[in-house]
């Protein structure tokens, strides 16, 4: 919370989230002898947009994984138990505000069961996608200052590494 509130405090004066941060960061870095060397590459050859599409990115990816799709499944598993439950209880449908031919019960919760369970497996196809390549995409900054790296691995290998599927190609 004490943090929270010192990047708030920056933040006041930037008028720029993420630049409060790396404010803040760069302040943590001061205290510890073996980081201060490191504290003006915190930023390093990012923009603002390579920091929080990886931060929207993974909340969304962990949203996903921890809330959403295990509540979706918890939902989809009592569907089914009811669609079993009722199998055998009958229900009289209707069709353009008329009765019509019978169903069961189990059978309209079955229905929607189904309906559930391609919801949640197109759900977990969806790739997340994060970028790390600077300002207009092509890694100017990086190739600048560090010519000889290869840069397109590094940021894959960085996206990656954060368990978001890498776009190689951004503005």
């Amino acid at each position: 919370m004490e943090d929270g509130l010192r990047v708030k405090e920056i933040e006041k004066t930037t008028n720029h989230d993420v630049k409060a941060i790396e404010y803040f960061l760069k302040e943590k870095f001061s205290e510890e002898p073996k980081l201060n060397d490191l504290k003006e590459y915190l930023h390093f050859s990012c923009t603002s947009e390579d920091i929080n599409n990886l931060a929207y990115s993974m909340m969304l990816l962990n949203s996903m994984k921890e809330v959403m799709l295990p509540q979706l499944r918890s939902l989809l598993g009592r569907l089914e138990a009811m669609a079993d439950t009722y199998s055998e209880v009958p229900m009289m449908c209707r069709t353009h505000g008329q009765s019509a031919t019978p169903s069961t019960v189990g059978k309209e919760f079955a229905n929607f069961a189904y309906r559930l369970r391609r919801q949640i497996d197109r759900l977990e196809k969806i790739e997340i996608l994060g970028k790390f390549n600077g300002a207009t995409g092509n890694l100017n900054a990086h190739m600048v200052a560090f010519p000889d790296k290869d840069w397109l691995n590094i940021s894959k290998e960085f996206v990656e590494g954060l368990g978001v599927t890498w776009n190689p190609y951004t503005t």
